[in-house]
């Protein structure tokens, strides 16, 4: 089995090195393709206004001058076009992927590439305490339980253009209580905060931040399977069509 390694934290990140350990269980066919440097945020977006760079460290590691899903396009259209993977890993990324964070995550959105060019693909994450935050982030859980994380999904008859999303719970690997399958929980947008600061110039900057976050989940969320303790595996589809609301836009311009 050919695997595929990318991510959204870079090249260099140590959840790149989590994921290949973890891939290791399952073969030594391992190629990366990640983005040179941090592209956190950067979602399903692609370079389309200056051209895109790729340093080759050998014959299976590049890095992209670009988003996780240049990485992705650039490893399945040119890198690796005469030798497709038959799995993308996308992870481990430095922090959660839960809830509608999906839609902004370059982690999540390099499984979406993968999962649109019809290569089974998985996103990994490790959700961490606000005490561990930086370079400081405990890759624990991930490395103990990503092999049995996985190995359910190698041979899972998944849909067509679906991808699963993976996340760790914060705390140590014997902690962790189990696995459990969830839907794509929903948190309070107020958490968004925009932090304001003054350059050594003058003039003035803005950073935007997570402040406190507030959960709404349901019983069977991402968001309470991490808080429990479990490895949250949530399937995602990428037809977007609110299939409830047809009849009636039908109705309104009848």
């Amino acid at each position: 089995m050919r695997i595929l390694l990318t991510n959204d934290d870079g090249y260099h990140a140590p959840g790149l090195e989590v994921l290949e350990e973890i891939a290791s269980a399952f073969s030594d066919d391992i190629w990366i393709v990640a983005p040179t440097e941090e592209q956190s945020g950067a979602g399903h977006s692609l370079t389309l206004t200056r051209p895109i760079r790729v340093r080759r460290f050998s014959d299976r590691r590049f890095a992209v001058a670009g988003t996780p899903t240049d990485s992705v396009m650039m490893a399945l259209a040119r890198i690796m076009k005469d030798s497709p993977p038959d799995l993308i890993l996308s992870g481990v990324n430095r922090g959660a992927n839960l809830a509608e964070d999906v839609t902004y995550s370059g982690t999540v959105s390099a499984a979406m590439e993968g999962a649109l060019a019809g290569v089974r693909s998985i996103a990994l994450s490790q959700v961490y305490s606000r005490e561990g935050m930086g370079d400081t982030v405990p890759f624990e859980a991930a490395a103990a339980w990503g092999e049995r994380a996985l190995r359910p999904l190698i041979d899972a008859p998944l849909a067509p253009r679906t991808l699963v999303n993976v996340n760790f719970p914060a705390g140590p690997a014997d902690a962790v209580k189990g696995i459990r399958v969830a839907n794509q929980g929903l948190r309070d947008y107020g958490r968004l905060q925009i932090v304001t600061n003054r350059d050594p110039r003058g003039y003035e900057y803005h950073w935007f931040a997570l402040g406190p976050t507030v959960e709404t989940p349901a019983h069977s969320t991402d968001l309470e399977a991490v808080a429990d303790g479990y490895v949250a595996v949530t399937p995602l589809h990428l037809d977007l069509t609110h299939v409830e609301s047809l009849a009636m836009l039908n109705a309104a311009y009848s």
